[in-house]
């Protein structure tokens, strides 16, 4: 035995150990209880998987290690249990799918079921992530193929979290540059704070209204498809049940089980506008891309955390002082961001880290130096 395998055999063990505890957390988190069940026993799958790396450990004579949770496990069972299921499971799906194929390479797990029941694993999730399906459904999970039937997760396609990390990233990003530009430019302490104020409702208010502006236009392109849809739903209801049995037989389901739930369906002309809604356009017809009020309130608010980060030294400092600790708390809060972006990523959290803050401080140094030019030209 080699030691990069038994290296490799250890990642992999760490790996599928997290995995297992990751569904576990979710699984008390979640309230619906058929869910948790699925997420259970996504937890027992890799459990044995998990079981398989540890046996090929032992037959070679190498250690197994106990199992210490890794952080990004503990991270997103907090956030599932604070802040819901919907909130990680579009992240859990991301790293899942990332993960996929990280067997077809590795001879060891050839003629075993890993490969395949990983992406088995992505797909399904995939499933509970989009929730698209009837909203008067039942909540009956009879495989994956009707997992996507249920409704359930409806806002939790668009993937919270990362707008949470990349709006407040946004904000410290753009104003501590333009504060380190004044910075270097050698204005007064009043005009810098001044600045870095200005610069911070100006950008926060920018996004806010960015954000309201594009999520009221979805809405009234939703709405407006909808009513398209209900209009022939009422002219055409042979074809659109003809068109729900082929979505169906399209996702995996068998074509005599696919005309009957269509049948049914069109029964309840509400549940078949809003099953077609949701697999034809891709719209949740209780949301129709969610309130503009709450998007444009949450970008300005995330906008602003990030933004008075390089701002808050300069309220209690001066001079120097103040542009040093201004620079190293922004450098720590980049590399905070660029933690919290492995949730997303997978990557290393020295690597993600490391890199935010060399962008972030390159950015700063070239507006301090054409700041400083500027100031050094004004004057």
């Amino acid at each position: 035995m080699r030691r990069i395998d038994a290296d490799r055999w250890r990642r992999n063990l760490q790996d599928e150990r997290d995995s297992a505890e990751l569904y576990r957390r979710i699984a008390a988190a979640e309230e619906d209880e058929r869910l948790a069940g699925v997420y259970r026993r996504l937890a027992e799958v890799e459990e044995r998987h998990a079981g398989l790396w540890a046996d090929r450990l032992r037959a070679a004579g190498a250690p197994v290690p106990r199992h210490r949770v890794g952080w990004r496990t503990r991270v997103l069972g907090w956030l599932a249990r604070r802040v819901g299921t919907g909130f990680v499971v579009p992240t859990v799906t991301a790293m899942e799918e990332a993960d996929a194929g990280g067997y077809d390479a590795q001879a060891e797990a050839a003629g075993t079921p890993l490969p395949d029941e990983e992406r088995s694993h992505a797909r399904l999730l995939r499933a509970i992530s989009d929730g698209q399906g009837p909203a008067g459904g039942g909540r009956g999970l009879e495989g994956p193929a009707l997992a996507r039937l249920e409704g359930r997760h409806r806002g939790a396609s668009g993937n919270a979290l990362r707008a949470a990390v990349l709006g407040a990233n946004d904000g410290l990003l753009s104003n501590f540059s333009l504060v380190m530009g004044v910075a270097g430019a050698q204005l007064s302490h009043s005009a810098i704070l001044v600045t870095g104020f200005a610069g911070l409702v100006a950008g926060a208010g920018s996004m806010a209204m960015g954000e309201w502006i594009s999520v009221m236009n979805a809405r009234e392109l939703f709405g407006r498809q909808i009513a398209i849809e209900r209009e022939e739903l009422t002219e055409a209801p042979d074809e659109e049940r003809e068109e729900l049995a082929l979505i169906y037989e399209a996702k995996g389901l068998p074509a005599q089980q696919a005309r009957e739930l269509a049948e049914r369906l069109m029964a309840s002309p509400e549940h078949a506008l809003d099953t077609l809604a949701r697999e034809e356009l891709g719209i949740d017809p209780s949301e129709l891309g969610g309130s503009a009020t709450q998007a444009a309130a949450t970008s300005f608010v995330l906008f602003a955390i990030g933004a008075v980060v390089p701002i808050a030294p300069f309220l209690v400092l001066r001079g120097t002082a103040a542009v040093v600790v201004s620079a190293a708390l922004a450098a720590a809060a980049l590399f905070g961001v660029g933690a919290l972006i492995t949730l997303l990523t997978g990557r290393g959290v020295l690597f993600s880290g490391g890199r935010q803050v060399l962008v972030g401080m390159a950015a700063a140094a070239l507006t301090f130096g054409i700041g400083a030019l500027i100031g050094q030209g004004v004057g």
